[in-house]
């Protein structure tokens, strides 16, 4: 709270690495010009000339840009006097072994790559409490606004029913590939070249990857529960949220009191519905007496009909350009912006196709394969292949198309860090049961 107002009195540059320098990050690059006491230490990308030209896009100056030392190998930097990395490279098992790398070196991190915190970041948030370092989800993604809002609403006393965020989504989507992208995402393909969109990444928003990763984020930092059968998308508009993301015997479209879901900007007909939400998110709470019901109505809060469900939202997230908040949290506050306290769930991988002996996969928003919500519970019982782990496994039988794949029904090159931290998280599941 009233970070701008303790920047004043910070003497000290806050000095910080990134791993990883593509769209989020350059982003953020884009507002550097204007923030205070923050200097790039140090980028770190296999593709430094990328990097660069990622840098003098996003308006860095060539002065700016001669000072930052650019290296391909996170190692050569861990000693240097480096305050806050962020690990924006996207990849679930290199983020793990980075921000493994990060912690034990006792720096702070700034978990931009959310396939890693739902991969292992129950282990990753306790290994940075180990080493009285910060583990943090990253301001500007969705996860960590949900979150905010959450934590708003607890302070404040009222019960979170329901927390999410928007999407376009549509069944049919849950197929599309990085060759099918731009129509379903609404897009021309050359502007998402100019923009530097990765037609990978950006896929995984429209399958439903993206979205049921973040809502994993989301149930493993805050402990709210995963819908029974996975999310389900109800095309929702923002001023009809608190009639449907309430219990469905309330009336309304979620399995329980206090989950996360997703609600889509386009109805089952592909046809965009008034007032949604696409890139925004969403919280519900419930008044827990007439008085605050009350209060509800005299004020003009959105509510459901019974008038004991409110709606809050907010209808953009700004992505890279929202990072600082992160920064100066942990800098000037101590305090992340988000961290996983819980393994409540997961993202378990389905074939995408019919899969033959000796594919490889893939991983999120490839060919190969999607992603599903389901509780961690469920997916150690049933031995599920993680989403993370499933770029680069190799098929060992025949798959189904839509069939869950397990771990036994691949070969992965295991990393000792990303298997240490999976067994650890298992360990907790086990002994709950």
């Amino acid at each position: 709270m009233y970070l701008h107002s303790k920047l004043e009195n910070h003497k000290e540059n806050i000095k910080i690495a990134f791993i990883g320098c593509g769209k989020f990050i350059s982003m953020f690059l884009s507002q550097y010009n204007q923030l205070k006491k923050i200097k790039i230490d140090t980028i770190v990308d296999l593709d430094i000339e990328r990097a660069k030209l990622n840098c003098i896009k996003s308006g860095l100056t060539k002065e700016i840009i001669e000072k930052i030392n650019f290296v391909s190998s996170l190692d050569t930097i861990l000693n240097r006097n480096i305050e806050i990395f962020i690990e924006a490279t996207g990849n679930a098992v290199a983020g793990t072994q980075h921000a493994y790398k990060v912690i034990q070196s006792k720096k702070n991190i700034i978990m931009v790559n959310v396939e890693a915190d739902v991969l292992c970041g129950k282990y990753l948030s306790d290994l940075a409490k180990e080493n009285n370092v910060i583990y943090s989800m990253a301001y500007g993604d969705q996860p960590s606004l949900i979150l905010e809002q959450i934590e708003w609403a607890r302070l404040n006393g009222f019960l979170v029913t329901c927390a999410g965020k928007g999407t376009k989504y549509h069944p049919s989507f849950e197929y599309s590939t990085p060759e099918s992208v731009w129509s379903n995402y609404g897009i021309t393909t050359e502007a998402a070249k100019n923009g530097g969109m990765n037609p990978k990444m950006f896929n995984s928003f429209v399958t439903g990857d993206k979205s049921s990763i973040e809502m994993a984020a989301v149930a493993n930092a805050s402990g709210l529960r995963c819908p029974e059968n996975g999310l389900t998308y109800p095309p929702v508009g923002v001023y009809d949220i608190a009639n449907k993301l309430i219990p469905k015997n309330k009336g309304g479209h979620i399995d329980y009191e206090g989950q996360v879901e997703v609600i889509s900007s386009i109805d089952r007909n592909k046809i965009q519905i008034e007032n949604d939400l696409r890139w925004g998110i969403f919280i519900v709470i419930k008044a827990q007496n007439n008085y605050v019901k009350n209060c509800f109505k005299e004020y003009g809060m959105v509510t459901d009909k019974s008038g004991n469900y409110s709606a809050i939202w907010r209808p953009y997230h700004y992505i890279g350009l929202e990072l600082a908040q992160s920064i100066y949290s942990i800098a000037l506050d101590q305090k992340p912006t988000g961290y996983t306290k819980f393994f409540n769930a997961d993202v378990a991988s389905i074939a995408k196709k019919d899969l033959s002996v000796g594919e490889i996969l893939d991983g999120e928003g490839g060919y190969a394969s999607k992603g599903k919500l389901v509780t961690s519970k469920k997916s150690v019982e049933n031995n599920f292949l993680p989403l993370g782990l499933s770029d680069g496994a190799k098929t060992k039988r025949p798959i189904k198309k839509d069939e869950y794949i397990k771990i036994d029904d691949v070969e992965i090159n295991w990393k000792q860090e990303v298997l240490q931290a999976r067994k650890y998280q298992i360990n907790i599941i086990n002994q709950k049961n």
